[in-house]
């Protein structure tokens, strides 16, 4: 299956999330043969890290989104483990601090746009700014609006300078974000993760899927496209978000870099440091 196509939101179209079945799996695909191709995965989302820093030519930005339990944290751990801490950044965007209101909404998020070279994590995003605010009233029709043209506008000049955008939407069921809840409570290396708020933000469930429903259809671009990934069963979310990842480095087209040493002489050098030391 090719989940690029199958979990893409497509741009310019219609999109519907009643439509998009949070507990999907692949037909036939157990977990054991998942495990082995989201090992294979990482290891090339490991070489495409690798060339992505070492040509420098090229970032990779990945936004990904979600309510409570979703399971963002638990991705960038997952598909990530096997890329070098060097050139790979995780940014987790909670309420603006005093100085972030004084800005665009966007400017907390630009400050941490990947430089060539790098990929940059976003759990949770400037999309913050057309979910929650939404949800809660915090900003009018004609603001909302505004708000997806300007995003249009920040994600095209990032693709345009270089930047490569992935945008993942971790989709699950109201009944397994309750499990996952009661998991938490009842596990005590997770009861950290409890909060008041993340109960309370089930009351808008319907309003949170309306918003979404509007943002992925109102900025999924070619440039910077949306993927709806159903996260019910942790392991084919894993599986879906690594393969897209894995494929996408591969649509980038990294050539590792020529050397810039003359090989040869490097090589007559060493041979003469190895005759002198005997080895």
């Amino acid at each position: 299956m090719d989940y690029c196509k199958e979990f893409l939101v497509e741009p310019g179209k219609r999109f519907k999330i009643d439509k998009a079945d949070p507990a999907f799996v692949e037909p036939k695909l157990g977990k054991e043969e998942a495990a082995r191709v989201i090992e294979a995965n990482r290891e090339r989302i490991a070489d495409g890290h690798l060339r992505l820093y070492a040509a420098r030519r090229q970032s990779l930005l990945i936004v990904l989104q979600g309510l409570d339990t979703a399971g963002k944290d638990s991705v960038v751990t997952h598909l990530f483990r096997s890329v070098s801490p060097l050139g790979c950044v995780a940014t987790s965007f909670k309420l603006p601090s005093t100085e972030e209101q004084a800005h665009d909404f966007l400017w907390r998020a630009h400050k941490a746009t990947p430089p060539r070279g790098f990929i940059a994590i976003f759990n949770r995003s400037y999309y913050e700014g057309v979910l929650v605010e939404r949800v809660h009233d915090l900003i009018g029709k004609k603001e909302l609006r505004r708000r997806y043209r300007q995003i249009n506008d920040f994600e095209r000049l990032l693709a345009e300078t270089g930047t490569t955008i992935i945008k993942f939407f971790l989709h699950i069921s109201p009944e397994e974000q309750l499990r996952r809840f009661k998991e938490r409570l009842e596990n005590p290396a997770k009861q950290w993760k409890i909060s008041e708020a993340d109960y309370k933000e089930r009351d808008y469930w319907d309003d949170y899927m309306q918003a979404y429903e509007d943002a992925l259809e109102e900025c999924s671009t070619t440039s910077a496209p949306w993927y709806v990934i159903p996260s019910d069963h942790k392991w084919f979310r894993d599986l879906a978000a690594s393969q897209i990842v894995a494929d996408t480095f591969d649509q980038m087209h990294i050539a590792k870099p020529e050397p810039s040493v003359d090989l040869d002489k490097i090589r007559e050098l060493y041979h003469q440091d190895a005759e002198h030391s005997g080895t």
